[in-house]
């Protein structure tokens, strides 16, 4: 570990079934937990912009299996949030060990609903970033529908057609229905994505993330024991989209409200993906709820 203050490095850790890359901007002289920033299937990338707002502490980046650079024994094996949980503890404990600040967003937010059902004593504070739990929605049968489509779409027509049905379905607002989650995917080209399918069956959201991650459901009770104070946050421009409602669903469930944060489902990002939100507004919402633990 560097002892200079917000200066990056990069580090591996063999896990069952895979080796996970993860990066450290350092802070030796902070007093505050390690903040966690992880996504899925989305990786360290996608949390640059963010990391720079939290120079005050030891900020820890990863990939999970089978995104980037984290690479699996074998690429066609499970990928669950109970396994992605696993990796998580490891994790954790390659970096000193609990409890960490933890933010996690999407994908992520389920699996780190599933690291703390299993490991409490791993995080101080969860802050759930819209995870997109289809599982748990009043209309699940059809918003579980939905996500298998996605998935189905790329299974028959690969990646410009699996993205394009992926976008219309997670653009949503309001509760899924029969007819909607029946719908064909849109023309690709109507979203810049390729029409031709080039073979390729290796894309971790699309593959296995879109039935894993929608389908998973959390064990509500041991969250609610957890000693983990768990914090669920909605975009405000997300509204009505399934990733919010699971944010207000999970909320539901364990008793609290959801936090309304700045932007939409990619409000963190500062050009990462081609894709701008709002970040310099959702670090100063993500510092306040922090700042505010019980």
């Amino acid at each position: 570990m560097t002892t200079r203050a917000t200066q990056l490095t990069t580090h591996t850790l063999d896990v069952p079934g895979a080796t996970l890359a993860y990066d450290v901007r350092g802070n030796d002289a902070s007093t505050e937990p390690i903040l966690l920033l992880i996504g899925a299937p989305m990786g360290a990338a996608g949390f640059g912009t963010l990391s720079q707002h939290f120079s005050d502490r030891t900020v820890v980046t990863y990939d999970p299996r089978g995104s980037e650079r984290s690479l699996m024994t074998d690429p066609a094996g499970p990928v669950t949030p109970e396994i992605h949980a696993d990796d998580l503890h490891r994790l954790i404990q390659a970096i000193g060990g609990g409890p960490v600040d933890l933010f996690a967003t999407s994908g992520g937010a389920i699996n780190a609903l599933a690291l703390v059902s299993k490991h409490p004593e791993d995080a101080r504070t969860l802050v759930a970033h819209e995870p997109p739990l289809a599982s748990i929605l009043p209309d699940r049968e059809h918003a579980l529908a939905a996500a298998r489509a996605i998935h189905e779409t790329y299974q028959r027509s690969g990646w410009g057609a699996g993205m394009a049905h992926f976008f219309a379905v997670t653009s949503h607002h309001g509760p899924f229905t029969a007819e909607i989650a029946g719908q064909p995917g849109p023309d690709p080209a109507m979203f810049g994505m390729p029409t031709e399918d080039d073979g390729s069956r290796t894309d971790p959201m699309l593959g296995q993330h879109m039935i894993t991650s929608t389908h998973y459901e959390p064990d509500f009770d041991a969250l609610r024991s957890a000693s983990t104070r768990i914090v669920l946050a909605a975009g405000e421009e997300s509204e009505g989209q399934m990733t919010s409602r699971g944010a207000v669903a999970v909320a539901e469930r364990l008793g609290t409200k959801p936090v309304v944060f700045p932007s939409d489902h990619g409000g963190f990002l500062g050009g990462e993906y081609g894709q701008t939100g709002q970040p310099d507004a959702f670090a100063a919402k993500l510092h306040e709820v922090l700042a505010a633990r019980a």
